[in-house]
C-alpha cells in the first residue's frame, strides 16, 4: 500500500498545505480529470519538479485531499463526542462538526463530493475505509436515537445517507451573506432530522423556533 506522504521526513507541513489548498481549487474548477499538475504547479506556485519532490503524482493529491479531510472530520467529531450523552446532542454535534468544517473548507467539500468516484486502488480502498467508520459513528447514533424513543421505525440507512446528503449538499445553496452560520444552521438541520424521525410535532417554543428558521432559509435559498 502507499506510503502516505505526511509519513515521509522530507515533506514540510506548510508546503504540503500548499500543495493540497491549490489543488483542491484547480480540482473544485475545472475537475479531477480535466486538471493537471502544470495546472497544479501553477495555482500552487512551485515548480513542477518541485512539485514532484513531494508528491508522486495527481492520484496522490487527490487521495492526500480526501484522507486528510476525512481524518480531520473524525478527530473533531471523537473529541466532541467524548463528552456527550444524549443521543439527542450527539446528533447536534455531530451536524455541526461537520457543517463547521465544511463552511471554512468549500474547496475540499467540493472535491469530496464531485471526485468520490476518481480514487483508484489502495488509495480508494483507504478512504473508502475512513468513510466507512464516519457512516459507522453516525448509524450508532441514529441507533441510540430509536432506543431512547426519539424515532420512529424507518429504515436506519436510508435515514442516515438522508442526513448526510442534507449536510453535504448545503454548498449548492449557501450564501454567507444571508443564511446562518454553522451554529444556527446545524442547530436547524439537526431539528429538522429529529423532528422528522421522532415523528412528533412542534411542541415547544424551542421546536417553534426551529421550524420558522427552517422556513426562513427555505425562503432565502430560493431567491
Amino acid at each position: 500500500m502507499p506510503r502516505p506522504i505526511a509519513t515521509r521526513p522530507r515533506v514540510a507541513p506548510d508546503k504540503l498545505r500548499q500543495i493540497l489548498h491549490a489543488s483542491a481549487q484547480v480540482f473544485s474548477e475545472k475537475g479531477y480529470d480535466g486538471a493537471s499538475i502544470r495546472d497544479i504547479s501553477r495555482a500552487s506556485g512551485i515548480s513542477l519538479s518541485g512539485l514532484y519532490y513531494y508528491v508522486k503524482s495527481k492520484q496522490e493529491i487527490l487521495y492526500l485531499i480526501q484522507i486528510y479531510t476525512f481524518r480531520t472530520i473524525l478527530a473533531r467529531l471523537e473529541r466532541r463526542l467524548a463528552s456527550v450523552n444524549d443521543p439527542a446532542e450527539k446528533l447536534r454535534a455531530l451536524v455541526q462538526n461537520h457543517l463547521d468544517y465544511f463552511l471554512r473548507h468549500p474547496l475540499e467539500m467540493k472535491v469530496l463530493t464531485h471526485e468520490d468516484e476518481a480514487l483508484e486502488g489502495p488509495y480508494r480502498r483507504e478512504v473508502a475505509d475512513i468513510k466507512r467508520r464516519y457512516y459507522e459513528i453516525t448509524l450508532r447514533i441514529f441507533e441510540e436515537l430509536r432506543k431512547a424513543g426519539r424515532g420512529r421505525r424507518l429504515n436506519a440507512r436510508v435515514s442516515v445517507l438522508s442526513l448526510f446528503g442534507m449536510m453535504n449538499w448545503v454548498p449548492t445553496w449557501y450564501r454567507p451573506q444571508v443564511d446562518p452560520q454553522a451554529g444556527p444552521l446545524a442547530e436547524t438541520m439537526a431539528g429538522l432530522f429529529l423532528h422528522g424521525a421522532s415523528g412528533t410535532a412542534a411542541r415547544s417554543p424551542a421546536h417553534a423556533g426551529i421550524l420558522r428558521r427552517s422556513l426562513t432559509m427555505a425562503a432565502q435559498a430560493a431567491r
